[in-house]
C-alpha cells in the first residue's frame, strides 16, 4: 500500500465519524478534537470495549446514532440508559462488524489496542470508508491483506500514530523512490537508563511510568519493552511501501522529533511538536489539511538540547522483532503480536516478570505453526494458536 502524499484534499465539512475505542486514551482525545471543531466533525457511532458508564456519558453528550459495547454483559445497562434518548444500541463483535457497513458515517477512527481492531478495520475498508488508524496491530498482523483491501476499494488510510503521522508529513511533496531511510523515533520508555539487572527486577509500577506520554496500560508496557518500535517498523513498511531494511528506530528521549525521513541527496526532514496525540488526530481527521489550534506552541527554549542514540538491543531485545518478522514474512508478525498481547496481560496481572514478556514471545514463535502465504482465515487461526501456546508457556513459568 502506498499512501498518496502529494495531493492536498479539502476537509469534508460535517464529516461523520465512527470512533472504535471511544473510551480509551486515543478515543477520548479524538472526541476532544471534535469538541474544538464541531462544525467539521460529528461522531455518529461510538464503540467501547467494557467501560459502559463512560460510553453512556459520551453518548449523552454527543448524541450519536449508535452506541455499541463489545462486552455483551453490559448491554442492558447501555440500552436502558440510551434508548429512551433515541440512540440505538448494540453489543458484541458481530454488532461492531455490522456497524462498519452503516451509511451513517464515512470515516472510522480506529482507536483500539490489539488484534481486535483488525476485523472492524477490514469491514470498514470493504464498505468504502476512510480510515484514521491508531491501531497499529491491524497492519502488524495482516498488513498485506489490509493494503490490498485499501487499493481494491480505492479508499483512504491516514495514520494517527505520532511517528507515522510525522513520516507522512515529511513525505508530502516528495518522491517515495528518493527515500534513503525512515527513522522512527522512540522515547526509550521508562527503562532507558536502567541496567540489565534493574530491568530484570522491574515492577509493574515501574513499567507503567512512561516519561513523556500518557497512554493506556498495554501500549505503555509495549513502550517499556520497545516492542512498539518493532511494530511501528512493520506498520511503516505497509503504510509507505518501503522495504524494512530502510526503516530504523532511533532513541530520542525528549519526544519532540516524532520521526524523520532521509533522502538520497542526504537531506533529512523531521516533524517536531509537543508530545500531544491531538496533533496527529487533527491531521488525520482533516485529511492532511492543517486545522488551527489554540494549544500551547512548542517552546524551543525548554528544549535547547535534543539528543539521539541507538537502541540497546541487549537490554531491549524486542526491538529487533520488527525486522525479523519482515524478513521471515508469513504469519510471523501475527504470532509475535498474539504472544505479546497474552504476555503483557499476564504481566499486568503480575503473573510474570517484565523480562518474561520477551521469553514468552520467543518461545511462542518456536512452537507455533509457520504459514508462508497466509489468508485472512490463516491469520485468525494463527492468532488463536499463538495465544494458546503463549498461555501454556506462562503457566509453565509460574510453576
Amino acid at each position: 500500500m502506498h499512501i498518496e502524499t502529494n495531493t492536498a484534499i479539502l476537509v469534508n465539512f460535517h464529516k461523520k465519524i465512527a470512533i472504535l475505542g471511544s473510551t480509551g486514551s486515543i478515543g477520548v482525545q479524538a472526541l476532544d478534537v471534535v469538541d474544538h471543531y464541531p462544525e467539521m466533525f460529528r461522531p455518529t457511532i461510538l464503540i467501547a470495549g467494557t467501560k459502559v458508564d463512560t460510553l453512556v456519558q459520551q453518548a449523552i453528550k454527543y448524541r450519536p446514532q449508535w452506541a455499541i459495547i463489545a462486552d455483551t454483559t453490559n448491554y442492558w445497562k447501555l440500552r436502558d440508559a440510551l434508548e429512551p434518548l433515541g440512540i440505538k444500541t448494540a453489543a458484541g463483535a458481530d454488532a461492531i462488524a455490522d456497524a462498519m457497513k452503516l451509511d451513517c458515517f464515512d470515516t472510522l477512527v480506529n482507536a483500539t489496542v490489539g488484534y481486535s481492531g483488525l476485523a472492524p478495520t477490514l469491514a470498514a475498508i470493504e464498505a468504502g470508508k476512510s480510515i484514521a488508524l491508531a491501531n497499529k496491530e491491524t497492519l502488524v498482523v495482516a498488513g498485506d491483506i489490509v493494503s490490498e483491501a485499501v487499493r481494491r476499494n480505492k479508499t483512504r488510510l491516514m495514520p494517527i500514530d505520532s511517528e507515522h503521522s510525522a513520516i507522512y508529513q515529511c513525505l508530502v511533496g516528495e518522491d517515495r523512490d528518493k527515500i534513503r531511510r525512515i527513522l522512527i523515533t522512540a522515547s526509550g520508555g521508562p527503562f532507558r537508563t536502567f541496567s540489565q539487572q534493574q530491568i530484570e527486577a522491574a515492577t509493574l509500577h515501574d513499567a507503567l511510568k512512561h516519561p513523556n506520554w500518557s497512554m493506556g496500560a498495554k501500549i505503555t508496557i509495549d513502550s517499556a519493552t520497545m516492542l512498539n518500535k518493532a511494530f511501528e517498523i512493520i506498520e511503516a513498511r505497509w503504510l509507505f511501501d518501503v522495504d524494512g531494511d530502510k526503516i530504523s528506530p532511533v532513541v530520542h528521549p525528549q519526544s519532540i522529533v516524532h520521526s524523520m525521513v532521509e533522502f538520497v541527496d542526504g537531506a533529512v526532514k523531521a516533524q517536531l511538536g509537543t508530545p500531544d496525540m491531538r496533533l496527529p488526530i487533527r491531521y488525520a481527521l482533516g485529511e492532511s489539511v492543517r486545522l488551527a489550534s489554540a494549544d500551547s506552541p512548542l517552546d524551543f527554549s525548554r528544549y535547547s538540547t535534543l539528543t539521539f542514540e541507538q537502541p540497546d538491543v541487549k537490554r531491549f531485545p524486542c526491538v529487533e522483532m520488527g525486522h525479523y518478522a519482515l524478513s521471515r514474512k508469513g504469519n510471523t508478525a501475527c504470532v509475535i503480536n498474539a504472544a505479546n498481547e497474552v504476555a503483557v496481560a499476564a504481566f499486568l496481572r503480575e503473573q510474570i516478570k517484565f523480562t518474561d514478556i520477551y521469553r514468552v514471545i520467543t518461545a511462542t514463535l518456536q512452537t507455533s505453526s509457520f504459514i508462508q502465504s497466509p489468508t485472512y482465515d490463516d491469520y485468525v487461526a494463527s492468532n488463536s494458536e499463538a495465544r494458546e501456546r503463549a498461555a501454556e508457556i506462562i503457566t509453565k513459568l509460574q510453576n
